[in-house]
């Protein structure tokens, strides 16, 4: 195991959020973790430090970054011009299969609101996404998309908690997946800038009482 797959490893982890926040990553556990020598690990490090998402404090050595919500904002910002740009694409290049793929998706969404299930919701929306992003087949924009992802661990299931978003959110998926299917790039566009504009705006807003 080299260096690539340990950094492919911590990243995982870092993005999946089974590594938090400020958790530190002590090089000796990690070599031992991944039974590779302490050269490749730095490496590893090095390179999530690149992407954001390590951070090294003078003789404390590195943790996992912490994303305030400024921050996330941006990233969103960002997410929404990446993925307006993907909508656009997937709208010239879907095929039958692509939208029935996307309109399953929203249909499985759908039936997780009923069921009052928001988390598994929040989870297929994440979905839908990387499906547009798949169909786009714009690599530029999916790596990008990746990268800004990977920050956002903290943040992905936060808007869907407020009251009636959910449901704003999904007749704002439909928007987008409407305009695919009827190969509109210019209101597929239009439709995931509104929606990433949305999300954005939500961000901001408090979190209700449990």
């Amino acid at each position: 195991m080299n260096e690539d797959v340990v950094y492919e490893k911590v990243r995982d982890a870092i993005a999946s959020g089974r590594l938090h926040p400020n958790e530190r990553l002590v090089e000796a556990d990690l070599t031992a973790a991944y039974n590779v020598s302490r050269s490749a690990v730095r490496t590893a490090l090095v390179r999530l430090e690149q992407e954001g998402l390590v951070e090294h404090e003078r003789n404390r050595g590195a943790k996992v970054r912490l994303i305030d919500e400024d921050e996330a904002v941006e990233i969103y910002e960002t997410r929404s011009a990446l993925e307006a740009l993907a909508a656009r694409k997937a709208a010239e290049r879907a095929t039958a299969d692509d939208v029935q793929r996307l309109r399953d998706l929203l249909l499985r969404i759908g039936q997780h609101l009923d069921d009052g299930e928001l988390m598994a919701a929040s989870d297929l929306n994440m979905s839908l996404h990387a499906a547009i992003l798949d169909i786009a087949a714009h690599r530029t924009a999916l790596r990008l998309v990746s990268t800004l992802n990977s920050h956002l661990v903290r943040y992905h299931y936060r808007t869907i908690m407020q009251p009636d978003r959910p449901r704003r959110s999904f007749e704002e998926h439909t928007a987008v997946v409407d305009a695919i299917a009827a190969h509109d790039a210019d209101a597929a566009e239009s439709a995931m800038h509104s929606h990433l504009r949305t999300v954005t705006a939500t961000l901001r807003e408090p979190l209700p009482p449990e």
